[in-house]
């Protein structure tokens, strides 16, 4: 499954491995993508990017990705126009990091991980990138439903692709009790639809980015990234976002690869 004339969806496209994963696109002639973020700068980076391109093939789209009338709007809107979605990448996603359990040194009593945080990572980064890749997979069943076709066949060729964005926090990592169950999840997620949606010509894989050089591990502080990252990484440095994004491209064009792919730069936890 190429790139020319499909149309895509990417969450969380403000910054990080969603813009390269939409440039990297653009290089492989999509026809359209819509870049979702609940960031402002959106906009900016969607003008930018079709600067550089030569072309205005981002439109951006400024929401809660998991409010779901939002998500419905964004699929409406691109595909006037531009035709079915058939390319996604939900990528937006958040980190809560702290401690499971925390004992406070003057009282003695525990502090547990706050529950309403646990929620709110779980809404962002497992709920919501699952039917953000339903939505896809749903439009496409109707469509072919609506052109009397049912169980898909090879010759038909790909019908559509998603690639979910796990981590390697999936393995477990200290600190970050909420974020690595998400990312688990979605390997359970990303399986199951895997299994499902190849009834309908679609694929779904799911890829492992080690630390990348995006804002949200940048939060982490560069000091604790040289002492407690890179020593640990067998490449010495982060990985960059266009690394990633290239190897997103590779899942979702190549039929032959499926299941999950470990894109970590050697990373390797500490005991």
């Amino acid at each position: 499954m190429g790139f020319t004339n499909k149309v895509a969806v990417i969450t969380g496209g403000a910054s990080g491995i969603g813009r390269a994963v939409a440039t990297a696109m653009a290089r492989r002639n999509v026809a359209a993508v819509a870049l979702v973020d609940m960031n402002p700068a959106v906009d900016e980076v969607a003008a930018a990017l079709n600067a550089e391109i030569g072309r205005d093939f981002v439109v951006p789209f400024r929401g809660d990705t998991t409010d779901s009338a939002f998500r419905a709007g964004v699929f409406d809107a691109i595909s006037r126009g531009n035709g079915l979605v058939s390319l996604c990448v939900p990528a937006a996603g958040i980190t809560r990091d702290d401690l499971a359990v925390r004992v406070d040194k003057a009282t003695g009593k525990a502090r547990i991980y706050p529950q309403e945080q646990f929620r709110l990572v779980v809404e962002v980064n497992l709920i919501a990138p699952v039917y953000w890749a339903l939505e896809m997979l749903g439009r496409i069943a109707e469509d072919r439903a609506a052109k009397g076709l049912k169980k898909w066949h090879p010759d038909e060729g790909v019908q559509g692709s998603v690639v979910f964005i796990g981590s390697i926090s999936s393995q477990g990592n200290r600190g970050q009790i909420s974020y690595a169950s998400t990312k688990a999840g979605l390997e359970g997620a990303a399986a199951t639809i895997m299994k499902e949606a190849i009834f309908h010509g679609v694929r779904c894989s799911l890829i492992h980015p080690g630390f990348t050089d995006t804002p949200m591990v940048r939060a982490m502080g560069m000091d604790y990234v040289a002492k407690n990252i890179l020593p640990y990484t067998q490449l010495g440095r982060l990985i960059q976002p266009e690394e990633i994004a290239d190897a997103i491209c590779f899942m979702l064009a190549n039929a032959a690869v499926s299941g999950e792919l470990w894109v970590d730069a050697g990373w390797h936890a500490p005991a």
